[in-house]
């Protein structure tokens, strides 16, 4: 399985009420069609056990520019729909892995009224229940055949977790933006993105808001009624250069606040893109780098990414069920994985640490469950893994990470990674220390990893369990003292458990990082905060190149 990880601005606004409301349609709607359908269908000769509605409702607003002009001023409401439904039982239900085949994990993402018509909605519910119903019998079929003819499957835990009905109910909040802030936000893209064009380096270069008004409602047979609301605003902000080999190089600029009033005012924005512009033009001139083998050095933000690839991917209990999974820790419970000073937590239920602000928050689980902090690793100790409501031998009950976008089915997912240590280093004895190893190596140099874009590992048996983060920023650091150099060409690559025996060290500055995280189970929005690292052994290869060819006009202005 392969997974990846983007970088994405998150502005968040919260807007909290405990308590179920009686005066929403929608969720009247969806109770009294799931009841119908639920109690018509435990007629059949194969009943269901569970089922569950869930539908996504997004009002966006999406204002993209370049150059100093308006691309696109796009609003879009919509509603989509997921049904689960579960045939046979807890033990042994049609969610179970078929030997030889692909896990269950899409489904049609099908389209509903933005408004609430309760005859056109309960049609589409229904046709949606009778589909999936089919479909699950049918399932339910294969894994009984597949099961006679196969070895016995190694974990022996159930398919389904049970959960305590839950009611929770945030009231409707406002999507629409006043004309005079989207005309503001609009001023903002042009002004920003003006600045890339006074530089005839400048290939390629995008400022976009895009605010989403997200509110999910989640009904289920076991009586769990939640109606949660994600609003957020991302502000993204890139720029691309092509450098004489035909390599494009890019970097980005992100900012993340929970009200549009904490904006950063023009000036600085505008400073920092002047400083991303002279950063491209240095990054388009820097030196390839060879392949290395040797100590580096990451920024808190590549840090969370290299946790989040190295380590995350392979503590979301759900996959390790499957025979096709590589199950790098699943028996290393009460094993040291990682130096005796760090620990490792996963916490939705913050949307805030040391005053950065958090995107993988949330009240509850996309199946249904309250989310939960989770220490996985203390003091280098593994403890837990992160589950969802699909049990593996041991970790039998949900810690509330059980996610998924609409229309794909729910799997155990990462939120809020947070690293910690009881032994943080300044970032001058770090980078001391990162010379010493150099010097102890016989290196003449070494590699500062500053901001990356995200990356991806595999965890499946029949690929290499290896990782690859995609760095923006580098630098060469020197063993004599002689000044750090920019460099380009590069990709950090390695396996998961070498490089964690290779971490020495963390300290410095808290690092900050906010994404899309993509799986098994569709794209969901993850952050980690994470100290600076010194690692005394990682492998970096050369970056792919586009092979584009340097134009031959000069850009027309």
């Amino acid at each position: 399985m392969t997974h990846y990880l983007s970088l994405y601005l998150t502005f968040l606004l919260v807007f909290v009420s405990f308590g179920v409301s009686a005066q929403d349609p929608l969720l009247d709607i969806m109770q009294k069609e799931l009841t119908r359908e639920f109690d018509e269908l435990k007629k059949q000769e194969i009943p269901p056990y569970f089922m569950s509605y869930k539908i996504g409702e997004r009002s966006n607003i999406d204002i993209v520019g370049s150059f100093g002009c308006m691309e696109r001023v796009n609003t879009a409401n919509y509603r989509q729909l997921a049904t689960q439904i579960r045939v046979g039982s807890p033990e042994l239900d049609n969610f179970h892995e078929i030997k030889g085949l692909n896990p269950m994990m899409s489904q049609t993402r099908i389209q509903l009224p933005v408004e609430n018509n309760e005859a056109a909605i309960r049609q589409i519910l229904w046709q949606a229940t009778n589909e999936n119903y089919y479909q699950s019998i049918q399932r339910l079929t294969q894994i009984k055949g597949s099961m006679a003819v196969n070895v016995p499957d190694d974990d022996k835990s159930p398919d389904f977790s049970k959960c305590a009905p839950v009611k929770f109910y945030e009231p409707q909040m406002k999507t629409i933006l006043d004309k005079g802030v989207t005309e503001k936000l609009t001023n903002k893209v042009r002004l920003y993105s003006k600045v890339f064009a006074q530089s005839k380096a400048i290939t390629n270069s995008s400022v976009r808001f895009q605010i989403v008004f997200g509110r999910d409602y989640f009904v289920s047979t076991e009586g769990s009624k939640i109606v949660e609301n994600h609003p957020y605003f991302n502000l993204f902000i890139s720029g691309n250069v092509l450098a004489e080999d035909g390599m494009d190089l890019s970097l980005n600029k992100t900012y993340f606040v929970t009200d549009l009033k904490n904006l950063p005012n023009d000036d600085l924005v505008i400073s920092q893109i002047n400083e991303m512009v002279k950063k491209l033009e240095e990054l388009k001139l820097a030196p390839v780098v060879d392949p290395y083998n040797g100590p580096a050095l990451l920024s808190g933000e590549a840090t969370g990414v290299f946790f989040h690839e190295i380590f995350g991917h392979r503590i979301e209990a759900a996959r390790m069920k499957s025979d096709n999974d590589a199950q790098t820790f699943k028996n290393k419970v009460g094993q040291q994985v990682l130096s005796k000073n760090i620990s490792v937590i996963f916490d939705p239920t913050i949307s805030d640490y040391k005053g950065f602000k958090l995107s993988g928050s949330y009240s509850y689980d996309d199946e249904g469950v309250k989310s939960q902090r989770v220490e996985v690793v203390k003091k280098g100790v593994l403890t837990n893994f992160l589950t969802n409501r699909t049990p593996i031998k041991g970790f039998e009950q949900s810690n509330g990470h059980g996610r998924g976008q609409i229309g794909y089915i729910p799997v155990a997912r990462q939120s809020n990674l947070i690293v910690e240590s009881d032994q943080i280093l300044s970032e001058s004895d770090l980078r001391k220390s990162f010379v010493e190893e150099l010097k102890k190596q016989n290196l003449t140099f070494g590699y500062y990893f500053k901001s990356v874009s995200g990356g991806f590992t595999m965890t499946s048996r029949i690929m290499p369990n290896a990782f690859n983060v995609t760095p923006l920023e580098v630098y060469r650091v020197y063993a004599d003292g002689k000044a750090d150099e920019l460099v380009r060409g590069i990709n950090l690559v390695g396996t998961p458990l070498a490089m964690f025996s290779e971490i020495e060290a963390v300290g410095g500055e808290l690092g900050h990082f906010v994404g899309t995280c993509g799986a098994e189970s569709g794209g969901v929005h993850v952050s980690s905060i994470c100290p600076m690292m010194m690692v005394k052994k990682i492998e970096i290869q050369k970056k792919q190149k586009s092979g584009n060819t340097k134009p031959i006009l000069d850009r027309p202005f």
